[in-house]
């Protein structure tokens, strides 16, 4: 897809890689950028492209009411970015508030924009959805497992979305990184996910606006994902061994 003169929406907008993104994009020439976020009070830029929305995503009616408003002031959205997400650790013991926070955030968030978006993009023939997920989603998350069950859910929902609509119009990508230097992973710079190197947000940018003009489904900016997914593919108990050592010799 072309993103010149797109509208676009950005939802986790207002830092990390959503803002990241949102300055790659404008070297594209889109007709306008609406960050999303539930907050802005540590925003630190602006351009004439660009506007701010307080909005909280894991609330259909708050997102479809920022949908709405974009329509109407900027015309029908054409590429989606559901970026929105959080961290928590913890096990099977994680609160439920935990868990039905991060499967808002993480999972129903992604289902609320497409049921607002979708059919609008079917009558016109045409949308792109980038829903970020994460490598903990083709993998695992050691220490979290509502990141890392939500995360899967997200990919799943993702690729549900492209088996059934990207023969009509409707592009998708799903945004698969490891560490990435942001907010979310602030103290946490010596995690597992961290192993193969930390990622700056700008470089994740470029890889997903690359995915966009060439219709890519998975973006890996970290390249050993792929060869991790694909050994855990070839022989997944081994996989499953070999995640138990890692986490062993980290807890140790």
């Amino acid at each position: 897809m072309e993103i010149k003169n797109k509208v676009i929406l950005i939802t986790g907008g207002a830092g990390g890689i959503g803002l990241a993104i949102a300055k790659a994009l404008l070297l594209e020439d889109p007709k306008i950028i609406v960050l999303a976020d539930i907050s802005f009070e540590n925003l630190d830029f602006k351009n004439n492209k660009v506007i701010s929305k307080e909005c909280n995503v894991s609330d259909q009616l708050d997102l479809n009411n920022l949908i709405n408003e974009v329509n109407k002031k900027f015309g029908l959205i054409d590429i989606f970015f559901s970026n929105a997400g959080v961290l928590s650790l913890g096990d099977e013991q994680s609160s439920n508030e935990d868990w039905d926070k991060n499967w808002n955030l993480h999972v129903m968030s992604h289902v609320f924009a497409s049921k607002k978006l979708i059919p609008d993009m079917l009558k016109r023939g045409s949308g792109y959805f980038v829903n970020t997920a994460s490598a903990a989603g083709l993998l695992s998350h050691i220490d979290s497992v509502t990141y890392s069950t939500t995360k899967h859910a997200a990919i799943g929902f993702a690729e549900w979305l492209a088996i059934t609509y990207g023969k009509r119009g409707i592009g998708v990508s799903i945004l698969c990184p490891q560490a990435v230097k942001t907010a979310m992973i602030k103290g946490r710079e010596n995690e597992v996910s961290a192993l193969d190197g930390m990622m700056k947000p700008e470089t994740v940018a470029i890889e997903v606006i690359n995915a966009i003009k060439n219709e890519i489904f998975l973006i890996s900016p970290h390249s050993e994902v792929v060869g991790y997914f694909q050994n855990k593919a070839n022989n997944y108990s081994r996989w499953i061994g070999g995640m138990q050592k890692l986490r062993d010799r980290l807890k140790s």
